[in-house]
Order: structure tokens, then sequence, then C-alpha cells
């Protein structure tokens, strides 16, 4: 049954009850109880369908056609299995060895973000995978800082996507190299390749450019605006990185303290165990995915990512609790941290399963296709790619997939453009990539926003609602950008008016807030 506008109802009854009620349990549930119901009216004994489909869904998380789901259920394993790491570690003491090594060399809060937000553009293979490990690996170094899990959380958030989006041997890569190699076909385009114009469009992605470089801004120039100035100043003032009155959160062992004295590899051998056996994973489920010759790219682009990240965890684990063993913590000591570790990534596991859930009912009340479907309406050709970028941030934003965005609205770009003016193909694609991450950053039933609260140990109503003003002006000044390049078609043109702007309005930000803190050095 078609829904036309009417598609939109679960997404954003969702989203604005999110916003007023700060329970996102409670919101996505209903958003997946009316979702539901929407996709079964007018069956007979629709409530018992209702049920019925809500139940297939979450069983599909676990099991589906006959066996175990290997890509969410292994992501939520490889959840589990961080967070006993993460518990394993501070019983260690190597969490706080690292904070007292780290603090000795980065001597300021602007550092400790810096060094943040370069982890996250070094380690670009997979989206989750950046999310959760910088996330885990930054976190001792920013709470001697007293930087805010949400401060942590969107510098986590706003430089692992839009890496992946514009790196070509990462997941997301070699997903998106794919689509256009499909695309070029169908338009006959043959003056350059799939990897060509994976790399032509990549200077064209405006938001992925100036989310990652507004990150630096915004810790350099101490830009913390609306909630984000509310946790900052209770960090430093109080201590406090988290809002205690919303409980614990997701990642954060607190009933787990250092029980010997660690070193300083105790935190960095599990990590670059699981960096190092993750990307031989990566490679080697490629390699059996990929037929014929495997080259780096088909590789990358036929890698199993969720069960990389389960077997690279377990070899994770496996030298963690090796690790534990050597510093002769006892028995049950190990026993309550791995309790504890399971427990702390419950709250993250419940929100993606109902994200999961209203995600999948989404795709069935045709949300996606209905946005694609305005697309059509007659526009000037010039707005095409500020139009293809605010239509996908929306359509990434109601249905929380960034990968679905790509998959319904680049062919859709392609056909816009081949139809008008083909010159315009790569800017509208461009327009597609740099619009879903916005959307992404923007919702919080995307599940790379709900693993960076996780990793950065966030409450995730708050890493959303910090976020999304600099989320908000990355979009502005992208939105410039695309325009220039729709009616001049120069990328040097577009790119410099992509950056007046950000200079313009960080200038603006910088002097018209005033400072919170001022660095010390000793």
């Amino acid at each position: 049954m078609e829904h036309g506008v009417l598609s939109l109802l679960p997404p954003i009854l969702a989203l604005v009850m999110v916003i007023i009620t700060r329970r996102v349990l409670l919101s996505l549930g209903i958003g997946i109880i009316v979702g539901a119901l929407m996709v079964n009216q007018g069956e007979e004994a629709f409530i018992n369908e209702t049920l019925s489909q809500i139940l297939s869904i979450v069983t599909g998380i676990f099991w589906s056609d006959g066996g175990v789901n290997t890509w969410e259920f292994y992501i939520i394993l490889f959840l589990l299995i961080l967070g006993v790491i993460a518990a394993l570690i501070t019983l260690t003491g190597g969490s706080r060895a690292f904070g007292e090594w780290a603090l000795n060399r980065v001597k300021t809060r602007i550092g400790a973000q810096f060094v943040s937000a370069f982890l996250g553009i070094i380690i670009f293979i997979d989206d989750y995978f950046n999310s959760l490990t910088v996330g885990n690996v930054s976190r001792p170094l920013t709470d001697r800082h007293k930087i805010s899990r949400a401060k942590l959380a969107y510098i986590v958030d706003s430089t692992a996507a839009p890496m992946c989006v514009i790196a070509p041997l990462s997941s997301w890569g070699a997903y998106i190299i794919t689509i256009i190699g499909g695309i070029l076909i169908t338009h006959g385009v043959t003056q350059y390749e799939a990897l060509q114009a994976f790399l032509l469009i990549a200077p064209m992605n405006f938001y992925a450019i100036f989310a990652i470089l507004l990150v630096f801004a915004v810790a350099y120039f101490k830009l913390d605006l609306g909630p984000m100035r509310t946790h900052e100043m209770r960090a430093l003032e109080t201590g406090e990185l988290t809002d205690k009155a919303k409980g614990p959160v997701p990642g954060d062992a607190e009933d787990t303290k250092p029980a010997v004295e660690g070193r300083t590899g105790d935190l960095i051998w599990p990590i670059v165990t699981l960096i190092a056996a993750t990307v031989v994973f990566m490679i080697v489920t490629g390699i059996q995915g990929t037929e014929g010759q495997a080259g780096l790219l088909a590789t990358f682009e036929n890698t199993d990512v969720a069960a990389s990240l389960l077997y690279g965890g377990l070899i994770a684990l496996i030298v963690t609790i090796a690790i534990a063993f050597m510093r002769r913590l006892h028995i049950n000591k190990i026993g309550s941290g791995i309790f504890a570790g399971v427990k702390s990534m419950l709250p993250a596991i419940y929100i993606l399963i109902f994200a999961w859930t209203i995600i999948e009912i989404i795709g069935e009340l045709g949300t996606g296709e209905y946005l694609a479907g305005v697309v059509n309406e007659h526009i000037q050709i010039g707005y095409l790619p500020v139009l293809v970028f605010l239509l996908a941030g929306f359509m990434a934003f109601s249905t929380g997939t960034s990968w679905g965005t790509f998959g319904i609205m680049l062919p859709i770009a392609g056909d816009m453009a081949a139809a008008t003016d083909i010159s315009l193909l790569l800017p509208v694609m461009a327009a597609v990539l740099a619009g879903a991450i916005f959307g992404d950053h923007c919702s919080p039933i995307s599940d790379t926003t709900i693993l960076s609260s996780a990793g950065a140990g966030s409450h995730h109503i708050d890493h959303v609602l910090t976020q999304l003003p600099y989320a908000l002006i990355t979009a502005l000044i992208s939105s410039a950008g695309f325009l220039v390049l729709g009616f001049s078609g120069s990328l040097l043109l577009a790119l410099l008016t992509a950056a007046a702007a950000f200079v313009l309005i960080t200038a603006a930000l910088k002097f018209g807030l005033p400072v919170i803190y001022k660095e010390k050095t000793n």
C-alpha cells in the first residue's frame, strides 16, 4: 500500500519525541508501533499482524534465512567484546597509566581534542570500527583534561563517516565505487572509470571536508555552542564528564576501578591487536568474497566488515585477558570485569536494536522511495546539486541510514543528470554523499551516531543534541558550495565560496562567544 507523505510520520514522530522526552527507547518504541500499524492497516487481525511483524524483525536481527544473522548479530557481539576489553583495561590500570602518560605529553585540552580528531582521520577503514575504537582509545586522555564525553562523541562522529566517505580504501569507498560503476555503465559515461570518478567526487563533498575542519576549529577556538557549552562548563567546573542525572552511559563500566598498578602497554597492545587483527580479517574475508583476481579495491569491496570486527575483537579480547593474568589479576576480578563490560554496553545495544527495527519498518512504508520521488519535481537545473544535498540529508535523517540513502539516491541523481545536463553527474552524486552524511549526523536513529555515543561513553541523546548545531552549520557552508557549483560548474570557485563561508562563520562564532576556559600548560 502506498503511504506517500504519511510514510514520514513514524520517523518524524520518533525524532520529535526524542527531543521532547529525552527518552530514546520510549520514542523509538512508539515510532516502531505506529509504523507497524500503518504497514498492517487493512489486514484482518491487524493488531496481531503488527505484533508479529515487530517480533519477526527483532528475531531477524539474530537469526535469518535458517542461520545466524552475520551482520547485526556480529555487530552486537563486537560491542559486548569491546565493553569487556574496556573494562579489563581499566581493571589492569591500563587506562589510568595511558592517561598519565598522555597527560605528560599532551598538555592542553586543545591538544587532547586534536589527538582524538587525528585518530579519527587515520582510522578510516570503517565507520563502526572508527567510532568505537577512537572513542575508547581517546577517553583516558580526554577524561584527564576534563573534556566532556559529549564533546568526545562529537569529535569521533564528525571525523568517522566524513573520512570513510572520501577514502577509496574503506568499506564505504568500496560500496560507493561499486554503485558509481553501475551508474557510469548505465549512462554510457566512458571518460573515467568508477575509481577515478570517486576521486573526482571527493573534493566536491563539501560536507565531509568542512565537518572535519570544523572539528579542529571547535577545539582550537573553543566554539562550544548551546548544549555543548553546558556539558563543557559542567566538566570543567565539577569534573563530571556526563550528566549524572541521566544514569550510566554505554561503554562506561562505572563499577570497575584499577585493581593493580598498570602500564601504558596494557591499553596500547589490546587496541593495536584489535586494529591489526581486524584489518587482516578484512583483507582475508575480502579475498574470499572476490571472484577472480582479488585486487586491493575488489578486496575492500567484498570484505565482511561485521565478521572482521568480531574476529578481530575476539583476538584482542584474548590478548587483554592474557595481560590481566600477567598482571596477576585475580580470577574473580576478571570475572567481575567481564560482567561489568557486558553490562556497560547493554544500553547501546538496546538502542541499536530499536533503531534497526524502525529502519526496517520505514523501509516497508517506502519512506525513502517517497523522498526520492520528490526530486522529480520541476526545478531549475542550477539548483539541482543543493536540492539533492538537502533531500539526501532529509532522507538519511528520516531513515537513519546513509548507506540506504546512497543506494536509493545515487542512481536517481545519475538519471536526473543524464536527463538534464550530464556535466552535473559528478556534482549531484557528490551532493548525495554529502547529504547522506549530514542527515546521518543529525539522526538519533543512525547506527553510527549510536555507536559514536557508545565509543565515547556519552549519553546518546546528549550526543545528538550537542552535535546538531555543528551539523547544521556545516550543512549551511556546504549548501553555499553546492549552489555555486550548480550554477558555475567550477569546483575551485565552489570550494573558495564554501571556505569563505567557513571562515566567516568561524570568526563570527569566535568573537561572539565568551571564552569558558583558558589553557594551562602546567
